[in-house]
């Protein structure tokens, strides 16, 4: 093998065109329809699919516990989305022999997977649903549910998670009504029918103990179910005014996911967690992580002549001249690694001309989609940073108060790195907050992250914002 052979490099102006135009979305919605429908005319078939899918047809499950809410919610969505409202009741509705199958169990009962599977892949399959989307309601109701249709092909753009305390829930199911004509949910406090008529009509259901064996079977399966949907999960707090519950379902329901390879920047004072943040969300979606501090330190230890060049300004402790640090990273960044897997980059840029210098770069084609400033008091970085210290033999770095050696032997070889002293610490930090406000300037768009709080809650709320568009 000729060990000599250069890292393959894909241009990055490939997956720039992939995210303008939706490729990947398309490229998968495709395949995976293909695969389900098996058409035997497979041209014809992606012709109406791309037409459908250019339309943003909705494919919307609303899923909840008893009392939450989920029948007006679900009614009030389609209408808006102008989907098709389909519920456990409308797949039981037909003359055919499923629905007569079905009817035959007891309410009480739930309905064998394998039947409930095939309802309702027939049900969405019909032309209306195929063409106008639809807005399934409390089904599934189990892991084994939700798994059993994905494999069936019924795989939603959004699923909505409506939540409440159990004594809201408890309050709600007492004065729930319905209508037994329209089949229509009422609230004898919280929602009434505008007309007289209606009202003399309404009905108490379900049954208490019905009602609490189906809140019991939502909490034993709620784990399972939002695992099996998390990567288009939103939970909803339905303890809240009914039109700010709508509207934040609404909201979501009408984004669009799109398959977007991820090219993020990270930007934040000294001890606010980028190095931290960006290891996670690189084994959560498989980027690569760019640090340009270690990029740049790996660079020097090749021994290349452009290595021998960083490496002279590292020993020196002197800053690596601007173009320098972009030629390691256009090498880097245009890499087939992270030009299919996506990357998230750290410590660069750090001031106005060296955002200017990578905007430009590659025509733009380097350019992050995604920004993030991660926030933190300048007491806190400077306690994070200074009480900090590595293992020279394990390699790990741990804290005084947050993170403490685990023996006397480990705690009397840590080392403290120079950049973390007091002094550089408050150097480094002084010279981020001047060049601050220029930085927030030119990324307009950047979303904003508290970094004073436990880093799991940080890299929940880095991940909630990656999927917006």
């Amino acid at each position: 093998m000729d060990e000599t052979v250069k890292p393959l490099r894909v241009p990055p102006q490939m997956s720039v065109y992939a995210d303008k135009h939706n490729i990947f979305h398309l490229l998968q919605s495709m395949l995976s329809s293909l695969v389900v429908e098996q058409p035997a005319d497979a041209l014809s078939f992606m012709i109406a699919l791309l037409q459908r899918i250019s339309t943003d047809i909705p494919r919307v499950l609303l899923l909840g516990p008893p009392a939450v809410g989920k029948h007006t919610m679900a009614q009030r969505l389609s209408a808006d989305l102008r989907a098709v409202h389909v519920t456990s009741e409308s797949l039981l509705s037909d003359q055919s022999e499923l629905s007569a199958q079905a009817r035959c169990v007891p309410p009480t009962e739930p309905l064998p997977v394998d039947l409930l599977v095939k309802l309702v892949q027939r049900r969405l399959g019909e032309i209306d649903c195929f063409n106008r989307g639809w807005v399934l309601e409390g089904i599934p109701q189990t892991r084994l549910q939700a798994l059993s249709l994905q494999q069936a092909g019924v795989i939603p753009e959004h699923v909505v998670m409506l939540e409440a305390p159990e004594d809201v829930l408890l309050e709600r199911s007492r004065g729930k009504v319905v209508d037994p004509l329209t089949g229509d949910v009422y609230h004898q406090t919280f929602i009434l029918p505008p007309d007289p008529q209606v009202s003399q009509r309404l009905e108490h259901r379900p049954a208490e103990l019905q009602r609490d064996a189906e809140l019991q079977r939502h909490r034993r399966e709620l784990t399972g179910l939002s695992s099996a949907y998390q990567s288009v999960l939103r939970v909803v707090n339905a303890d809240q005014p009914h039109a700010d519950v709508y509207q934040q379902v609404l909201a979501f329901a009408r984004t669009r996911r799109r398959s977007r390879i991820p090219r993020i920047l990270l930007l934040g004072p000294p001890g606010c967690g980028k190095s931290l943040q960006a290891r996670l969300l690189s084994e959560k979606y498989k980027m690569v992580d760019v640090c340009c501090e270690q990029l740049l330190r790996s660079v020097a230890a090749e021994g290349s002549t452009l290595g021998e060049e960083i490496q002279s300004y590292l020993d020196d402790r002197r800053p690596v001249p601007d173009s320098l640090v972009l030629q390691v990273l256009e090498e880097r960044l245009s890499r087939v690694d992270c030009s299919v897997r996506g990357w998230i980059l750290h410590d660069f840029p750090r001031d106005l001309q060296q955002a200017r210098s990578l905007q430009g770069a590659l025509q733009g084609a380097l350019q992050p989609n995604r920004v993030f400033f991660l926030e933190l008091a300048d007491e806190v970085c400077v306690e994070r940073t200074t009480l900090r210290a590595t293992d020279p033999v394990s390699g790990e770095r741990f804290h005084a108060v947050t993170r403490p050696a685990p023996s006397s032997e480990v705690q009397n070889r840590l080392q403290t790195r120079p950049e973390d002293s007091t002094h550089t610490v408050t150097h480094t930090l002084r010279q981020y907050r001047t060049h601050t406000a220029t930085l927030q300037a030119v990324y307009s768009g950047a979303g904003v992250v508290d970094a004073d709080q436990d880093p799991l809650c940080v890299f929940e709320a880095l991940q909630s914002r990656l999927t917006a568009d």
